[in-house]
């Protein structure tokens, strides 16, 4: 769907006229999956320890390293600042580098894991950089995305496809995030990999299934049986395969480990079906609170199971689910969508330490607003405040929720278990 807005921001009276009344003025986002940031001014915040895997990193990714201000990213290692006097050199790289940065360009922060702190004052410097960033993303603006990565304090982190997602256009819509990547082995590359995309038929679940299927993955796209004809055409185009059944159905669970099995397992699975049944509390009846319940949550969890108990789901694979920025913030209207998407969280968290002996991670993203059939039926003043309340100043698209699932479930990402990751464009609320 077209935001006429962010056309006239762009525009030249467009953008005076804006300017003059303090109005949003957000930059058109450039989501080019291939687009990788030419050039990276690294900065060492105080004797870090990470130079010399971001300097061969960056060699891998071809980026290269700027000598001075002006570069498409900025990469800083705070690894070594663990005292309330050593953020000063913090302070000092952003006070001078921060708007060098040229527009769509990417800043990540790398820091210890407060949870593994030798002392209180460690703790407090380590997720103080979360404020910090969060704050810094706001500032920085001109659709630039920030993130601070979290790596143990102990052992070489595996910052791979970590760092090629972050530095490339495929992070172009999550800013303002904590992620903690381990020391993990890459998982099993080369070999072509079979994906489950749940509600797969149009939308969110679509992109996905297309963003697996350009890179090279077999696709079986699984919604109601409703869907069939656009399943089997969407199976036809990108070479894969249809299950056309409702995932709340008592067999389901059973009828999807048979088709695992019929495929020698699952790499991945990605549970993206969702319903909203709207209505505030009072108002709601059982129905609504039980569908959605049952969709969201119940199914993923019994699916799951399922193909965990019968050894379908390969060593080294990949759990993603599809939780939302309503779980985590809450929404009038949505007490039972709410919870659901919460409780995905608490799954995911949960089943992430059950699946690490296997070598499987477990992770999931939060969608804000995303341009999406069901947004577009939004009241438009509503809609216009899903798309300006957020660093972003625009509403993301489907492939930005793809793209993020996609480098979760990369095998370069066995170091990622048990995040939360929101796609929200740094949303004002809740993020």
């Amino acid at each position: 769907m077209s935001d006429r807005y962010l056309d006239f921001a762009n525009s030249g009276v467009g953008h005076w006229l804006t300017g003059a009344l303090g109005l949003p003025q957000p930059v058109p986002i450039d989501r080019d999956p291939v687009r990788l940031a030419r050039s990276a001014l690294v900065a060492d915040a105080g004797g870090g320890r990470l130079g010399g895997l971001l300097t061969r990193e960056l060699e891998r990714l071809g980026v290269a390293r700027a000598v001075e201000a002006g570069a498409d990213a900025l990469i800083v290692d705070a690894t070594g600042c663990a005292t309330v006097a050593g953020t000063g050199e913090l302070y000092r790289i952003f006070h001078d580098s921060l708007r060098g940065v040229r527009p769509n360009g990417r800043i990540v922060l790398l820091a210890h894991d407060p949870a593994q702190a030798p002392n209180e004052e460690a703790a407090a410097i380590w997720r103080g950089l979360e404020g910090f960033l969060r704050s810094l993303a706001k500032e920085a603006r001109r659709a630039i995305a920030a993130q601070l990565v979290y790596v143990p304090v102990e052992g070489e982190p595996a910052l791979g496809s970590t760092l090629g997602f972050l530095l490339s256009g495929r992070s172009a819509y999550a800013s303002g995030q904590a992620i903690r990547v381990g020391v993990a082995a890459v998982g099993p590359t080369g070999q072509k990999r079979t994906v489950l995309v749940t509600g797969a038929s149009r939308g969110i679940g679509a992109a996905i299934a297309e963003s697996f299927a350009r890179a090279g993955a077999h696709v079986v796209g699984l919604d109601m049986p409703g869907a069939q004809e656009a399943l089997a055409e969407q199976a036809v185009r990108l070479g894969g395969s249809a299950l056309a059944l409702d995932i709340t159905a008592p067999d389901a669970p059973g009828r999807i480990v048979e088709d695992a099995r019929a495929r020698g397992g699952y790499d991945v699975i990605v549970h993206n079906a969702g319903i909203t049944r709207d209505k505030t509390i009072a108002r709601m009846d059982a129905d609504r609170w039980n569908a959605v319940m049952e969709v969201n949550l119940a199914a993923p969890m019994r699916v799951t199971a399922a193909l965990l108990d019968a050894g379908q789901i390969r060593g080294g694979g990949r759990i993603v689910a599809v939780s939302s920025l309503s779980g985590i913030a809450g929404n009038v209207g949505q007490t039972n969508y709410a919870f659901s998407k919460a409780g995905v969280i608490g799954w995911i968290q949960r089943l992430a330490r059950e699946v690490a002996p296997a070598g499987i991670t477990a992770n999931a993203v939060a969608p804000g607003f995303i341009e999406t059939q069901m947004t577009a039926a939004v009241p438009f003043t509503i809609r216009q405040a899903g798309r300006r309340m957020n660093s972003m100043g625009q509403g993301g698209q489907p492939e930005d929720v793809a793209e993020t699932i996609g480098w979760l479930a990369d095998p370069g990402s066995a170091g990622i278990s048990g995040e939360i990751v929101r796609v929200c464009g740094q949303s004002l609320l809740g993020a």
